[in-house]
């Protein structure tokens, strides 16, 4: 990939959450940029503000002409484009250079000391706190997240190009285009099993992962993971260690054990032990790149998490309405945890719509099993996103596996209806799909009925 001769970047499916950090990346380079999305968002129209031209139909008389010249023009296309899209096929059949959206990624992080965040879940949330621990202790950083900052109002955080911060997508592999001098695992739960086939071919993808860690890197791993490196856990002998645990005014404030220290009161503001880990290894991985511990805490108090992970969307005494980009049974599991924690003894609803039909069949029981836990359970068909129907699969087949009475299959055009004829005082949505779509209208909603 040729940057330098480079004045035109044509992305197909735009409005994905790391394709528009990208985006908004060559946007602030000075290089044109226009693309391809098959729905109007927020992110789109928020990158039309940006000046990116974007259309909504896939045929290339709409691509403007700028964009048809192979020597300029870089075509970036993520890997949720089905095979036979009209526009990829051109640009592929006429000597453009054409490249997936984690190809870029890793030849913009080659020229630069690069922190890597590896794992199948808390990866948004620990890129944007690490981006954020670093941007505020002043280091020249670009952050790619995978999700819009509460503190930047933004998927991107450009403070100068000498570091950058990447999320590590396990998806089709495509972390394996990286070279981090930093990286760290999360978690290695089993999922896209659509591409992996079984667990231990994911497993296998982290450890090619880890040795794509430059020479006299350094790899972070989750207390547990069958990989060796640097530890880190919650209230355990890791080499870094959260202790002395406390909840005050419905934040954490903590101290952290390092292999040489003990760095005592931080304060963070995102309920869940899932979340205080992730705040964990971003503390962790800025301790070793070498940040003081004051303004390390002081940076950590000031974070305010990642639009749809446990968003508060409604905040009173008698009613909570909460967002979350939860899609995995694990992810679930710790979204219930974390309502547990903050309220103890309230009714729940939770509102989910499946994602991937491959998902939804693979952890069917799953899926079950931690949805059963909440008080009220409402399911909205599968978000089919990339896939095709998969016979027999579907939300009311999920729905009968779910071992709980309060429970009902509805269509989203019901689910106002359904809102207001409960009387849970906690209300959650979750899921990866177009849900999110639907939280401004349920939160217009309940602040008329209130």
């Amino acid at each position: 990939m040729n940057l330098e001769r480079t004045n035109n970047v044509y992305f197909i499916g735009i409005g994905g959450i790391g394709m528009s950090a990208l985006a908004r990346y060559f946007v602030a380079k000075g290089l044109t940029v226009g693309g391809y999305d098959k729905t109007k968002t927020d992110i789109t129209d928020a990158l039309v503000a940006l000046g990116v031209s974007i259309h909504f139909e896939d045929d290339v008389k709409h691509v403007k002409s700028e964009f048809l010249n192979p020597e300029t023009s870089l075509i970036v296309y993520t890997p949720a484009i089905p095979k036979a899209h009209k526009e990829l096929t051109y640009f592929r059949s006429n000597g453009f250079e054409v490249l997936k959206r984690s190809a870029v990624l890793g030849e913009i992080t080659k020229q630069t000391f690069c922190l890597a965040v590896a794992g199948t879940h808390g990866k948004t949330t620990t890129t944007s706190i690490l981006g954020h621990l670093l941007n505020t202790c002043g280091v020249e950083v670009t952050a790619f997240l995978g999700g819009i900052s509460e503190n930047y109002n933004s998927n991107l955080i450009l403070n100068g190009t000498e570091v950058t911060v990447v999320e590590a997508d396990e998806f089709d592999r495509s972390f394996l285009t990286l070279s981090p001098d930093f990286a760290c695992i999360t978690s290695m739960d089993a999922d896209h099993l659509d591409i992996y086939g079984d667990a231990s071919e994911l497993v296998k993808s982290f450890e090619d992962f880890s040795e794509r860690i430059k020479p006299n890197g350094k790899l972070f791993v989750k207390s547990g993971l069958p990989i060796q490196g640097i530890t880190y856990g919650i209230e355990d002998n890791s080499d870094y260690s959260v202790k002395n645990i406390k909840i005050v005014n419905g934040s954490y404030v903590f101290d952290v054990k390092t292999p040489n220290a003990l760095l005592e009161n931080f304060k963070f503001s995102l309920p869940g032990r899932h979340n205080l880990s992730n705040a964990l290894i971003a503390l962790a991985m800025s301790v070793e790149y070498g940040l003081p511990h004051p303004q390390l805490a002081k940076a950590l108090a000031s974070y305010k998490g990642v639009k749809r992970r446990f968003t508060y969307q409604i905040k009173t005494d008698e009613l909570v309405f909460i967002d979350d980009y939860a899609h995995h049974p694990e992810e679930i599991n710790a979204v219930y945890q974390a309502v547990r924690e903050m309220y103890p003894s309230k009714k729940v609803l939770a509102i989910f719509q499946p994602h991937l039909f491959s998902r939804t069949q693979d952890f069917a029981d799953e899926f079950a099993k931690s949805l059963a836990n909440f008080d009220e359970i409402v399911l909205l068909d599968i978000y089919p996103a990339r896939e095709l129907p998969i016979e027999g699969v579907t939300s009311q087949w999920l729905l009968d596996k779910i071992e709980n009475q309060n429970k009902k299959l509805v269509q989203k055009s019901e689910l106002i209806q359904t809102i207001n004829q409960s009387n849970a005082p906690v209300i959650l949505t979750i899921g990866a799909g177009d849900i999110g779509e639907e939280v401004k209208h349920i939160k217009n909603a309940l602040n008329l009925a209130s």
